[in-house]
């Protein structure tokens, strides 16, 4: 009888994984795919939220985002597998603002007892943004102002703040962990705005057309000036006077550059880029919405190295 070796039993063992997988008996790519049986079920409204808390929760949160970057958070629809991955969850992070006016409906609908739903704008100081009937946004609670705060990376630190305050009052088991992980984005994310800061202070000409009010945060903040709006709101048409007056801006003021968005329409920005030589720059507001996008970190360096080669341009 021939002894058996651990190289035998090596090859043995290789081979017979190798049938069981080709026969279908194994699935471990499933296995491997499946969210942690211990992680927090999350649902958060847009992909900025999506990425902060990730970047926070590490393995221990199993984070869904209900837009996906390329939808408008003002209109967005919900889907029935909203409804099902709200039921199924823990925790539900929102801006707030009036922002995302569908997720009142959505949460009531789900009617899930023990769902938490953490508004991450609370704390922030609201830029006024007047729309075209004279209301300002406004949310459930009574907060009026422009919702799209997470544009100003100061901003993404209060929301990240109230994540991990979130976080760790239902998992205090990994608070050390959730800390340590806030920290360490704080850091990448104050690199970053020191290289961006220093980007714009090479650009002269810091003045642009916007297609509709998502940039004043991010424009304050980085030093940007917006001229004139082609939308006072979200889906909202400029009529043929308010067209003929922004023409007139751009042409009179030599406005080089207008700011389309990948969410909207570029039919209007495109139609004043050729009645003035002006020239179109389509940018993000959420992460995902473009190529080099995909996190927070990602949207802010492109939009402000695109913005500023473009007006830095011809």
């Amino acid at each position: 009888m021939v002894p058996s070796s651990p190289m035998l039993n090596v090859r043995f063992t290789c081979v017979c994984w190798a049938i069981a997988l080709s026969y279908g008996l194994l699935s471990v790519p499933l296995v491997l795919a499946a969210p942690s049986a211990e992680s927090l079920n999350i649902v958060v409204t847009i992909p900025v939220l999506k990425d902060l808390t990730e970047q926070v929760g590490g393995p221990h949160v199993h984070v869904t985002s209900l837009l996906s970057g390329y939808e408008n958070e003002h209109t967005y629809s919900p889907k029935p597998s909203d409804l099902v991955a709200v039921r199924k969850a823990r925790l539900l992070f929102q801006v707030g603002i009036g922002l995302e006016v569908w997720v009142s409906s959505l949460v009531k609908n789900a009617g899930s007892p023990s769902l938490l739903v953490v508004t991450t704008s609370k704390g922030i100081a609201l830029l006024q943004d007047i729309e075209h009937d004279g209301a300002a946004h406004g949310g459930a609670g009574g907060e009026r102002g422009n919702p799209h705060i997470w544009m100003d990376p100061e901003n993404a630190m209060v929301m990240l703040q109230h994540i991990a305050d979130t976080l760790i009052a239902v998992d205090p088991a990994h608070a050390a962990e959730y800390e340590a992980n806030q920290a360490a984005y704080l850091r990448k994310l104050d690199q970053l705005r020191g290289e961006l800061n220093e980007r714009v202070a090479h650009v002269a000409d810091r003045r642009f057309i916007a297609q509709h009010p998502a940039w004043p945060y991010f424009a304050k903040r980085f030093g940007f000036q917006i001229v004139g709006m082609i939308q006072s709101q979200s889906g909202s048409e400029p009529s043929a006077r308010q067209l003929h007056s922004l023409i007139a801006t751009i042409k009179k003021d030599r406005i080089k550059v207008v700011v389309g968005e990948v969410q909207l329409s570029r039919r209007i920005p495109e139609l004043l880029a050729k009645e003035t030589g002006a020239r179109v720059v389509v940018l993000t507001t959420l992460p995902g919405g473009l190529p080099h996008t995909e996190t927070y970190l990602d949207m802010l360096r492109y939009n402000v190295l695109q913005l500023a080669n473009a007006l830095n341009g011809p």
